[in-house]
């Protein structure tokens, strides 16, 4: 039995393989929250995932040589002396390896993670985390193009504080409005067949009733359904100023906290969608990690 984990800069995801990938369970923690580059995270944080890994270590038996990390986002900023600081305790309290990977080798399993013909289509993969957003272009198999940028869900939660109050008083409008000031500069193709926005995004169209249909783009036996942007866009609104934060998290009890970043998250795609004059989106809930298990095979 191996087991594989996903921990960016919010949500450590625990995934179990053994001939297929199982997610066991995910946890939110804010890293962001009093987070420096010479500090590291907060003691409270700190604590906080040090008592998470001591259970699961206890709930699944973790051992060095069969449960592998690979750790995104935030912990990439940490000055060198605290990269090794988190490598010893991880070491020492869990006899663990605190992988920290470069957005280049994430990208690369975000592409294993990816990879298809697509039916022939041109498609733009999103994946999006608390502090980073990674774009990757297909043309049928192929990988065309790549773009790495620093803005995510964190950059959002920071500047519009009224967000996650019990129905938004920030608006979608002025949100929009923030995230295409920062993309200015980018330049996106405006030919795109669709994109797929990854990363638990279909679980949550999901659970939040977004008008889904079948995904007749292409068949891959994994994404089975696809959004128009108009829908995506109506979809937001109902999660912004119809449902309550509290209904959010009764959606997802086993870990509700990955619910303050569902309206924020919602932004920064929409922002791309437009820019790249995308018409339909396949939600999807492939990481990095299926990544990790596409390029052992």
């Amino acid at each position: 039995m191996e087991y594989y984990i996903d921990l960016g800069s919010s949500t450590i995801k625990v995934y179990q393989y053994h001939g297929e990938l199982k997610l066991l369970e995910e946890h939110s923690i804010y890293f962001k929250n009093n987070f420096s580059k010479e500090e590291g995270i907060s003691k409270e944080n700190l604590d906080e995932l040090c008592d998470y890994f001591s259970s699961l270590k206890e709930k699944y038996g973790f051992l060095y040589e069969n449960t592998h990390i690979y750790v995104t986002g935030i912990f990439r900023e940490l000055c060198y002396e605290k990269k090794k600081e988190f490598v010893k305790i991880f070491n020492d309290q869990f006899d663990l390896y605190f992988n920290i990977i470069s957005h280049g080798i994430e990208n690369y399993y975000l592409a294993c993670a990816m990879e298809n013909d697509y039916n022939n289509k041109k498609v733009l993969i999103i994946n999006m985390g608390g502090k980073t957003t990674e774009l990757v272009s297909f043309v049928g198999s192929k990988i065309v193009g790549t773009e790495n940028l620093k803005l995510g869900v964190a950059d959002l939660l920071n500047n519009f504080n009224e967000v996650n109050l019990p129905i938004s008083k920030n608006t979608i409008e002025e949100m929009d409005n923030f995230v295409s000031e920062k993309l200015s500069d980018l330049i996106l193709d405006h030919d795109y067949d669709c994109a797929i926005f990854t990363g638990g995004e279909e679980r949550f169209e999901l659970l939040t009733d977004f008008n889904l249909v079948e995904n007749t783009m292409f068949d891959d036996g994994i994404h089975k359904y696809m959004v128009s942007l108009e829908n995506y866009i109506s979809g937001t609104k109902h999660v912004f100023y119809e449902m309550t934060l509290e209904e959010l998290y009764k959606l997802m009890p086993q870990n509700p906290k990955w619910m303050d970043g569902a309206r924020a998250g919602a932004i920064i795609p929409l922002t791309l969608f437009k820019k790249a004059n995308i018409s339909w989106i396949i939600p999807s809930d492939l990481n990095l990690i299926h990544g990790v298990i596409n390029d052992l095979k």
